[in-house]
């Protein structure tokens, strides 16, 4: 059965949180990672600075052989990254056990990662692997991936969760009765992983009832 992970990690645990040593007000989101040969090809979202000084920032680190800035919306810029295989650490546990990223949502104060396995095993590999190269994790939950209702939905209950408990709230009325930071709040969470989660389950949930198959 497919198995939602969620797990945190230190800032530095991950290559991408180089950005934070010089620019800890940044906020970094994965868009997705590609694996290519003998890199590995990451586009995420980064707010909170200027793009010259994200780009310098993210080249200081030892493994990151290109960065790229591909689009900007606003005051949030679309970048790509490569860095060699070689580099050992969550990106590495990630591709050797075949876990796939839902989202990732770095800050000077760590790594929220949502993960998907299609077993249990996967996850049980994953974290093997994390423990026998010393890589920190703090997983947060472990749960099947499970319809809402009917066939295509696939929300995570985490996803699930947050949609609903926003929708009672009223984030999404107009004008709204709850803020980003009242619903995070409830739920225990942090604002990015709340709004990562919705961005997820608004995705999912238009894929299954808007998009033609």
């Amino acid at each position: 059965m497919a198995t939602v992970m969620e797990f945190t990690s230190p800032a530095d645990e991950f290559p991408l949180g180089s950005v934070f040593e010089n620019l800890p007000e940044v906020t970094v989101e994965l868009e997705r990672l590609i694996p290519h040969e003998t890199l590995i090809i990451p586009f995420f979202w980064v707010r909170g600075a200027e793009a010259e000084d994200i780009e310098a920032s993210f080249e200081a680190h030892a493994g990151v052989t290109d960065i790229r800035l591909i689009d900007s919306v606003e005051n949030e810029y679309l970048m790509r990254a490569k860095w060699d295989r070689e580099y050992v650490g969550i990106l590495s546990a990630l591709e050797e056990t075949h876990i796939a990223v839902l989202s990732g949502i770095g800050t000077n104060d760590g790594w929220h990662f949502e993960v998907r396995s299609e077993t249990r095993e996967e996850i049980g590999e994953f974290r093997t692997y994390c423990q026998e190269h010393d890589i920190s994790i703090d997983i947060t939950a472990v749960h099947a991936l499970l319809p809402v209702q009917g066939e295509g939905y696939e929300l995570t209950d985490t996803q699930r969760e947050a949609l609903v408990l926003a929708y009672e709230r009223g984030y999404f009325d107009s004008p709204r009765e709850a803020s980003l930071e009242d619903v995070a709040e409830e739920l225990g969470i942090t604002q990015q992983s709340l709004s990562s989660r919705l961005r997820r389950g608004h995705r999912r949930l238009i894929a299954a009832t808007l998009i033609s198959q």
